[in-house]
């Protein structure tokens, strides 16, 4: 309803008024002369423009921009002790009932006339927008026939860039912080930077605005504010919050990265994460774990598992538990079916299988999707098979946001992974202590996928690209690094009976836990930097000018050497 007018012009006449009673200050005081205030003021309504959907808001925005003008000529009378009101009403603040997305702005005011483009527009996810939005963000942004995963709201920045040309005018939007994280980033970013010539000018990170009576934030949000590059100002004023629900710390750069950190370290400020196919760091290769695509006839619970037991115990051997991420964190208990190594014979003497199996083609034959038709074929078969030997790491998709640290650790057969986590087999310690430490847990916080608030752990993104510590793996301090990931592991020891969930709750994590983590961190943080570090932002974009090198050619090449040499390093 025009609240962001009607602030900016309450604030602009508040400066305005401090500017008045400084000029004249003197006069004043002294009574040297009348001032005539109704030609003091220059700022009025009909300097503002406002484009708004809905036609009840356009005519509250306009009335309600005519009352402010009241309440601050009142503050002006106050001021100088002479009664001023602009009535009649003469001027009006230009506000049109049309979507932003199909209105030309220069027509409402010529770029060259203005000086300020800034709202909060509507914030939807790429997965939530109607056909008709998601058919405005491919439109207004070019990215070809997918349209890529914007939200809504990059569709603002966007016109914003084009509106002002090559004007001497800031941009400033409230956002969704996913515009700064994960593959979002690399698609929207490089359009403004590039194509647009836009330059990040100041920004707050993600803080909570609004809250309900029980002090819930109602969304997170960020908000930046953009300048053409040619007109960019030396400083840029960027607003930390280690608390989301706190007050903002400013620091003052160079440059800002698209990520809301300093990028004073970096080469190109405007520098953008991509997803990676495969690890460019000299990890080893990450999966998802077992996808079964079955209709949830191959998965059973407690009840279940109990009466196929009773009814047929030649089964007990093809039933393994299942493990996805709540499984993983909390102590649940699932179980699923496996018959990659069951004979035709075996299964044709257990009929409540074959009636199981027959359930599973049958769902997949009702999909509309060609590969699960194709995996109706094979029904005693997942759509991905992951099978674990041997024990290997375990790395949930998804983790509270509340967390410090995402919890990792082993998993041993005949436990089956569910695709609900990322696995590592033949995972070592080192990797270990890499993955679960703040160095690690920075990068996934700040380019990583959210799920709603939740950290989300995708591997082309976060893990393919994470810049491991220079010497990787070959030059590392492996016995003290192993060494640290095994207090790690012994302190959670100590309490067999506390899940995951619980141990990595901020609020009931054992102290000896955290102080094991804060060793660890201390050790990879000297791999990273002699000194260490002093907070996550200054991880981060030491990660970030470490990221840049590692995608030079020259360091992908030794990348690419290190890899080639690896089974002869883990073998000592």
């Amino acid at each position: 309803c025009g609240n962001f007018l009607i602030i900016a012009y309450r604030e602009l006449r508040l400066l305005e008024l401090d500017v008045l009673r400084e000029i004249h200050a003197a006069e004043h005081d002294i009574g040297t002369r009348v001032l005539d205030i109704s030609m003091l003021s220059k700022v009025n309504v009909d300097q503002f423009y406002g484009i708004e959907i809905g036609e009840f808001p356009v005519r509250i925005a306009e009335t309600a921009m005519w009352m402010m003008d009241h309440i601050m000529n009142n503050r002006l009378s106050l001021e100088f002790g002479e009664a001023y009101s602009r009535i009649p009403l003469q001027v009006s603040p230009t506000i049109i009932c049309a979507d932003a997305l199909e209105t030309d702005w220069s027509e409402l005011i010529p770029p060259e006339e203005c000086s300020y483009v800034f709202g909060n527009p509507p914030f939807v996810g790429a997965k939530f927008q109607s056909k008709d939005q998601r058919r405005q963000v491919k439109r207004v942004a070019s990215l070809g026939k997918s349209g890529g995963t914007l939200d809504y709201v990059a569709s603002w920045f966007i016109l914003a860039g084009a509106y002002v040309n090559d004007c001497i005018i800031r941009i400033g939007f409230v956002a969704t912080h996913s515009i700064s994280q994960g593959e979002q980033a690399a698609q929207l970013w490089p359009l403004l930077f590039e194509r647009q010539g836009l330059d990040i000018a100041f920004a707050h990170q993600t803080f909570a605005w609004g809250s309900d009576a029980r002090g819930k934030a109602h969304v997170h949000v960020i908000i930046i504010g953009l300048d053409k590059q040619k007109f960019a100002r030396p400083v840029k004023r960027l607003f930390n919050y280690h608390d989301v629900n706190g007050e903002p710390e400013e620091s003052k750069h160079s440059s800002i990265s698209p990520y809301l950190f300093g990028a004073d370290t970096i080469r190109n400020p405007f520098l953008t994460i991509n997803r990676e196919n495969n690890p460019i760091n000299g990890f080893r290769k990450l999966i998802i774990g077992s996808k079964p695509i079955d209709g949830g006839n191959y998965i059973l619970g407690p009840s279940e598992r109990r009466e196929l037991f009773e009814s047929e115990p030649e089964a007990e051997e093809f039933i393994r538990p299942f493990v996805g991420a709540r499984e993983f964190l909390q102590n649940k208990q699932r179980w699923i079916i496996s018959l990659h190594n069951a004979t035709p014979e075996q299964i044709d003497r257990m009929p409540r299988i074959k009636a199981i199996i027959a359930s599973v083609r049958k769902y997949r034959k009702k999909s509309k999707s060609v590969p699960t038709l194709k995996l109706a074929e094979t029904p005693t078969l997942y759509h991905v098979n992951v099978i674990p030997r041997s024990s290997f790491l375990v790395i949930p998709q998804v983790s509270s946001e509340r967390r410090q640290f995402v919890p990792i650790g082993w998993l041993e057969p005949p436990a089956i992974p569910s695709d609900k986590v990322r696995i590592l087999e033949e995972a070592s310690l080192l990797e270990f202590a890499l993955l679960t430490s703040s160095m690690h847990m920075v990068w996934l916080r700040t380019i990583g996928c959210r799920l709603k608030s939740d950290y989300s752990y995708t591997i082309n993104l976060i893990y393919n690209t994470f810049p491991t510590p220079p010497g990787y793996p070959g030059r590392l301090r492996r016995p003290t690094l192993e060494r640290a990931a095994k207090s790690v592991l012994a302190a959670r020891a100590d309490f067999p009976d506390s899940s995951l969930a619980n141990l990595y709750d901020p609020d009931l994590m054992p102290p000896k836990l955290r102080q094991a983590h804060n060793a660890l961190d201390r050790e990879v943080d000297r791999l990273y930097r002699r000194t260490g570090f002093g907070s996550d932002r200054e991880r981060f974009e030491h990660l970030l000018a470490l990221y840049e090198q590692m995608k030079s050619p020259v360091l992908q090449g030794a990348r690419k050497m290190n890899r080639k040499s690896r089974a002869k390093i883990d073998n000592g």
